[in-house]
């Protein structure tokens, strides 16, 4: 199976190269571009003050942080979560530079550049000129907003799950599953020992006397007879 991560971070900022920090991470596991029930969600410990501007985004505020553990301490249960997936996120770039900088703040080995996957390119490229943010993929698609009041790494992840689903196929693809496996099912049904063409018909049963109270019962009930000559019943006309 093609197991893949859908990850969404919170911070207190735009860029870490100026002091900010990740204060949530949120991941969700798929397989086959199915999500499995499998998540990662944390919060972690920014080690600074949140800003208001951040705050009204997120809603995660000083006091909902101050007890939760810093990046260094579910670093390795994040990885290990990731595994050696490639890691999906809207506008990539910008959750990558986060978790790097985190990661080279406590000495932990980066996810390889190569195994981000951007949702935010692969929108542009089907859909260029548009408007492509996570909320507008997500009208476009029909991925209901309505448990969403404020952005948080595990919900916009979950919603990105989708809108990923919907951009590398969507219903044609599941639709496409579905035939497969129908024909598979039908394959093992035959190969099985199911139900399966005869390999020779069967001959007729009929007694001779059946034989002849048929073609009697025929010969006095059916006016038609032009009619069943096609289907190879043979009718005397009446005396």
């Amino acid at each position: 199976m093609a197991r893949e991560i859908v990850l969404d971070t919170e911070t207190t900022g735009f860029d870490p190269k100026t002091g900010d920090r990740l204060i949530e991470v949120g991941c969700i596991e798929i397989e086959d571009l199915l999500p499995t029930g499998r998540t990662f969600h944390r919060f972690v410990n920014p080690e600074r003050s949140i800003p208001e501007g951040a705050i009204k985004v997120h809603g995660i505020t000083d006091d909902k942080v101050k007890d939760a553990p810093k990046f260094k301490d579910i670093v390795a249960d994040l990885m290990d979560f990731i595994g050696d997936a490639p890691v999906i996120a809207h506008n990539a770039n910008f959750d990558r530079a986060f978790i790097d900088h985190e990661c080279g703040l406590c000495g932990h080995a980066l996810i390889d550049q190569s195994r981000w996957i951007d949702t935010l390119a692969l929108a542009q490229k089907r859909f260029p000129g548009m408007a492509n943010s996570l909320d507008a993929l997500c009208k476009r698609f029909k991925v209901s907003l309505i448990e969403r009041t404020l952005h948080g790494a595990l919900i916009d992840a979950r919603l990105l799950a989708e809108v990923y689903l919907e951009l590398k196929g969507g219903k044609e693809r599941r639709l496409d599953l579905s035939a497969r496996t129908a024909v598979q099912v039908a394959t093992k049904d035959v190969s099985g020992g199911g139900y399966a063409p005869r390999p020779r018909p069967v001959g007729p049963r009929l007694t001779e006397a059946e034989a002849a109270a048929h073609a009697a019962f025929l010969l006095e009930t059916l006016k038609d007879r032009s009619l069943w000559a096609g289907y190879g019943v043979e009718v005397e006309p009446a005396a």
